[in-house]
């Protein structure tokens, strides 16, 4: 037994490791497998083995202190937990042996976790769940989960709505207060606020848009001057019927966006404000913010204006009827348009095609990449995925819409403060492999600085036609940026502007209401409140969580439609590489699968310059855009990942350089 010294000696000893230890902060980071990261405040990467990830979970913050392991490496030890930032997530029931636990769905989350008998909600096996942690696995890596509410089984009709807005805890009901609020609103209040504002009901605006569509957020009114049309885009207005810090308002916020889920969308407001009081409906009074802009015969843009207006459209117009009208083609709902109307369209036609011209000649425009529409059955699951083609009805629209975005961001770059969105081009951390690639594939260009605004322009220009062994163009495509709100002016360099920012979509996008309502106070002395950095910060946050829940929903439909496409060889093309295989688009309906190399004859070998897989013996080349024919090879249903099999694929040949 030690004396009383021994045993202060190895207290001191013990005092003097910890406080010699270095301790460090960071946030865990997990991967597909059971290890997992730490990612240090101070900008570096710590491993974290299986059994130091069993103590934590994902967005963790914790301290962590490293200790060397074998030939010099190092791996980190869990100090301590400072946060757990993981408060809901998603699993599904699982009985084994006396053990009840839930399976996480959530990505990152490696483990079965412990349900306690007073937590289980009558849960049966299979179902799945909503769950919070009831106990975290901090100390022991015995973690215990609490169920919050039972979501469904797996084949219910809708359960992957359900499951996707658990998932992302996203509020598919409205809270009392902004149900309250919308029903107190009716046509009078419109009425009452139409009093004090210009009155254009006697203009020939119309909405053109798809006819399944209720939130008709714009409508469109053109007409001939001497050097060439005065352009008005009237917006739909729901910032002067939903006050700053009302309600709905505040819940606008917190969604951020609508969701456009298939078959059955997820808004952004109520819709007794959306799809009725607010929205452009035909021969009603509707209040806008208008935009009324001088387009010249050339496509640049002269004076613009914002305007407090009412309203009333003339007519809903499909995008086909608009299309077919612009071709020249009769029938008996285009003959039955209006005088007004018919010039009108004519007018914006033309307006559109000069302002494509100007855009198109300096700035940069996106690809008309195919799109599809995905047609669902009784039990909200595809049924059929058809190709949505884009006419010129779809490209009038947009360029009426460019023109009055550019004007928003050009009037608010003028004002101490607006909302805009930035885009910096290609990604900084690639800058070295964009640099290679240029200079081995396009060396005639290796002179342009691509960190500068009108550097990516021309970039993305002069590599648009390129006569290249391989699509530097699509290459660069791929490693671009993320687009990001800020309060004050920047390139948007993906678009090939000085400044861009959107006002005209502010029924689904929060940030289009807010920019409504900085435009008021700078016009017309309206009061607001500005948002705050933090504010800014978790728009755009649950903006990008709007998009990943959406992508999750069509993934999962996607999974499960193709199963049924049977073994027929398929014509597709590259669309992404990665060291471990290759993505397929499908020409037929855009579906995307993998191609693993582990199915291919031989090894391959990843470069990350030309981002091609090239066989490590013979030389084979797998490179993006390039033309395959796959065949369905199953379904990998953890991840939902779509797998194909190889079953031809284009020769690439490459050629010598000396």
């Amino acid at each position: 037994m030690l004396n009383a010294d021994a045993l202060n000696q190895l207290r001191q000893l013990k005092s003097d490791i910890e406080e010699s230890k270095i301790v460090s902060p960071g946030t865990v980071k997990a991967t597909n497998g059971r290890f997992g990261f730490v990612a240090l405040d101070e900008g570096r990467d710590v491993f974290l083995p299986p059994e130091e990830m069993q103590k934590v979970l994902p967005g963790d913050r914790v301290n962590v202190t490293e200790q060397e392991v074998d030939k010099g490496k190092t791996q980190g030890v869990v100090d301590e937990l400072i946060e757990s930032r993981l408060t809901t997530f998603v699993g599904r029931y699982l009985v084994k042996g006396k053990g009840h636990f839930v399976v996480p769905e959530t990505p990152g989350i490696n483990r079965w976790i412990f349900i306690p008998p007073k937590e289980r909600m009558n849960a049966q096996p299979d179902d799945y769940l909503y769950c919070c942690i009831h106990k975290h696995p901090i100390h022991d890596g015995k973690g215990q989960a609490k169920v919050l509410r039972v979501i469904g089984k797996a084949g219910e009709a809708g359960i992957e709505r359900a499951l996707t807005l658990a998932t992302f805890d996203l509020a598919d009901a409205w809270p009392d207060t902004v149900v309250q609020q919308s029903e107190s609103l009716d046509e009078a209040a419109i009425e009452a606020l139409a009093a004090d504002r210009e009155d254009r009901t006697d203009r020939a605006y119309v909405t053109i848009d798809s006819p399944a569509t209720q939130d008709m957020d714009d409508a469109l009114l053109a007409e001939p001057n001497a050097t060439g049309w005065a352009l008005s885009i009237a917006i739909a207005d729901p910032s002067a019927v939903i006050g700053p810090e009302s309600a709905a308002e505040l819940e606008a916020f917190n969604r951020a966006t609508a969701i456009y889920f298939p078959g059955d969308p997820l808004p952004m407001l109520p819709d007794t404000i959306s799809t009725r009081l607010c929205s452009l409906m035909p021969d009603v009074k509707r209040l806008a913010l208008v935009c009324d802009l001088q387009v010249n015969n050339d496509g640049t843009l002269g004076d613009y204006s914002f305007h407090q207006a009412v309203i009333s459209s003339r007519a809903k117009l499909s995008y086909d009827l608009v299309s077919n009208l612009i071709e020249g083609r009769e029938d008996e709902d285009i003959k039955a348009l209006p005088d007004a109307v018919a010039n009108s369209l004519d007018q914006l036609h033309q307006a559109a095609t000069a302002l494509r011209k100007w855009r198109n000649e300096h700035t940069l425009l996106s690809g008309d990449r195919p799109e599809f529409r995905l047609r669902l059955d009784e039990n909200r699951r595809i049924r059929s995925i058809e190709p949505s083609v884009q006419n010129e009805a779809h490209r009038l629209v947009e360029e009426c819409m460019v023109a009055a975005n550019r004007c928003a961001a050009d009037f608010l770059a003028k004002q101490p403060s607006g909302l805009f969105i930035q885009h910096t081009g290609l990604r900084d951390d690639r800058a070295d492999n964009i640099r290679a690639l240029i200079e081995g594939y396009a060396p005639h260009l290796a002179d342009i600085d691509a960190t500068k605004p009108e550097g990516f322009k021309a970039l993305m220009k002069q590599t648009t036609d390129l006569d290249a062994e391989l699509p530097v163009k699509a290459i660069l495509s791929r490693q671009l940026a993320r687009a990001e709100l800020a309060f004050t002016a920047a390139p948007h360099q993906g678009m090939g502007l000085n400044g861009y920012t959107t006002f005209t979509s502010p029924l689904r996008k929060y940030s289009d209401l807010y920019v409504h309502r900085v435009i008021k106070a700078a016009l017309w002395d309206t009061p607001m409140k500005a948002l705050s950095s933090d504010q800014l910060s978790a728009l755009q946050s649950t903006q990008f969580k709007a998009r990943q829940a959406a992508n999750s929903l069509e993934t999962w439909l996607k999974s499960d439609f193709a199963k049924t496409l049977g073994e027929e060889p398929m014509d597709g093309v590259i669309s992404r590489t990665i060291p471990a295989g290759f993505f397929v688009r499908l020409e037929a309906n855009g579906l995307e699968g993998f191609v693993s190399c582990k199915d291919l004859n031989g090894k391959y070998s990843f470069d990350p310059v030309t981002l091609r897989l090239i066989h490590n013996k013979n030389g084979r080349i797998f490179q993006v855009e390039q033309a395959v024919k796959v065949r369905f090879s199953g379904v990998e249903e953890e991840r939902r990942q779509i797998n194909f099999k190889l079953v031809d694929a284009e020769e690439i040949s490459v050629a010598t350089r000396s």
